[in-house]
């Protein structure tokens, strides 16, 4: 069944492609209709995910032989981490195609592009051979390009090779990684489960892993290498900065988590206490430069740099309570993310034609798009990490975990919180109730109103979020099983019960 999010995935952009130049308007149903299919999907098999009797948490969902010679397979699998990111995924798509709907300029290459992109995406989250991972991995990697260079906005062709360029230079680093594992290993078999059995050294694991853990950080915005993000996030469409923020950055923090820290456990804890500071000083740079930000978009931009250095620094952890928390922030980022980008990008954005918070200040937006301003307003709170949403559960457990590895960080991350409460108020203040507009018997200019895709998207989006931040279980029960596999379970240092 999961498989198969992929492969309608694929033929849904096939199907955008092929239809009349006269039907263009169609596109955004099909791809609709395709995202849905692949949610629902999603949906059925993490309600119905049952592990093997055998006691791995890992269900095969098919593997067949590819390049024999090398010990390639078409090898798809999921466990529960697998499935949070399918139902991420899944969200993302759906909401950022009803964030779209005004999309007017070649639909049919958009939504095509847009598709090919999410099914590389679900392809990536249920590989478990390393070269059929990278295929996908790289598919991904191509969409974006054309999304940012030909329907963004703020110097978009410079976002667009900056995002490629750093996408690919992290990807020849992970390339480099499984080549010399699997050359390592016997090249018998490019498994992950196989891999993983292999006894590398640990001169082999301390240069490997930084290698490949890097190469993944790239895409998940580790510091000092984030500087794409910001600038891919401005530069894309609102589609675009949705799917960047909320699945495409999580493909590196899943390849760090997925491949990088099993494979190379001695590797990981030679260098855990460097790339935890990484994700520390990504955490408080990404919140200190977001509160001083001018453009409403660099603000969320920067704002998603500090909310992915929590998932580095909660994978640094090595402890059961700070993984989950990092997977849970995979999850909660991305759907919060997503959202903020979607008020800022397409209800804010493409009505008033402006992203300076010093212009908007005086609009008075609360009164002429007050569902824009409500919808910030609880998306923003989530971001805070407000009890009873995604993101309180997901930074409680990294800074438990941070706690008991090294207390010193958990306290300076806690800071990193204040600090987004800060500009995320900031915003909200200048954006949308300033003292002010707030003041202005003046009514403010007519705007388009917020249209039904645009309520339905943002709901699904705020409800996905309130929903996992008062019945964390759902996403928990599926992911700790996941870490005590044989797979995960060697990269603690202590009982991940």
């Amino acid at each position: 069944m999961l498989a198969w999010t992929i492969y309608l995935s694929f033929l849904g952009a096939a199907a955008v492609l092929l239809l009349p130049s006269q039907q263009e308007r169609r596109a955004k149903v099909v791809a609709l209709a395709m995202a849905l299919a692949t949610f629902v999907l999603g949906v059925i098999a993490a309600a119905r995910f049952a592990p093997p009797r055998d006691g791995s948490p890992i269900v095969d969902i098919v593997r067949v032989p590819w390049v024999a010679s090398l010990g390639i397979d078409y090898h798809l699998a999921a466990d529960g981490i697998s499935l949070v990111m399918v139902l991420l995924t899944g969200l993302a798509a759906v909401a950022g195609i009803l964030f779209s709907w005004n999309i007017e300029e070649r639909p049919r290459e958009f939504f095509a592009f847009y598709l090919v992109l999410i099914g590389g995406v679900y392809g990536v989250f249920l590989s478990f051979d390393l070269f059929l991972f990278f295929v996908f991995y790289e598919i991904a990697i191509v969409p974006k390009y054309f999304l940012i260079a030909i329907w963004g906005s703020t110097r978009r062709t410079y976002g667009a090779m900056k995002l490629a360029l750093y996408s690919f230079v992290g990807s020849a680093m992970v390339l480099l990684g499984i080549l010399a594992a699997y050359g390592v290993a016997g090249g018998s078999s490019f498994n992950l489960l196989d891999l993983a059995q292999h006894a590398f050294t640990r001169e082999f694991q301390q240069w490997v892993f930084p290698l490949v853990f890097v190469g993944f950080g790239i895409l998940a915005g580790l510091w000092p290498f984030h500087t794409w993000a910001p600038t891919g996030h401005v530069a894309a469409p609102t589609a675009g900065s949705m799917l960047l923020a909320g699945v495409v950055m999580k493909l590196g923090a899943y390849g760090a988590l997925r491949v990088a820290m099993p494979l190379f456990p001695m590797g990981v804890a030679a260098w855990q206490d460097f790339f935890a500071a990484l994700g520390l000083i990504g955490i408080l740079y990404g919140a200190m430069v977001a509160l001083v930000q001018k453009d409403f978009k660099f603000v969320i931009g920067y704002s998603s740099v500090s909310h992915m250095g929590f998932v580095l620094l909660g994978l640094m952890t090595l402890n059961g309570v700070g993984l989950c928390g990092a997977v849970v922030q995979m999850f909660s980022h991305g759907v919060i993310a997503g959202l903020l980008f979607a008020v800022v990008g397409r209800m804010v954005y493409d009505r008033v034609h402006e992203r300076d918070l010093d212009v908007l200040e005086g609009q008075g937006l609360a009164r002429s798009i007050p569902f824009a301003a409500a919808t910030f307003l609880v998306a923003g709170v989530a971001s805070m990490g407000l009890p009873g949403f995604s993101g309180f559960v997901a930074e409680l457990q990294i800074l438990v975990g941070a706690w008991r590895s090294f207390p010193t960080f958990a306290v300076l991350a806690g800071a990193g919180i204040v600090l987004g409460a800060a500009y995320i108020l900031r915003a909200l203040q200048k954006a949308f109730y300033s003292d002010h507009a707030m003041g202005s018997s003046e009514p403010g200019p007519p705007l388009p109103a917020i249209s039904l895709p645009e309520r339905a998207a943002a709901i699904l989006l705020m409800a996905t979020s309130l929903v996992i931040g008062l019945y964390p279980k759902l996403l928990i029960d599926l992911i700790l099983p996941a870490l005590q596999s044989d797979l995960m379970r060697v990269l603690s240092r202590r009982s991940l019960l």
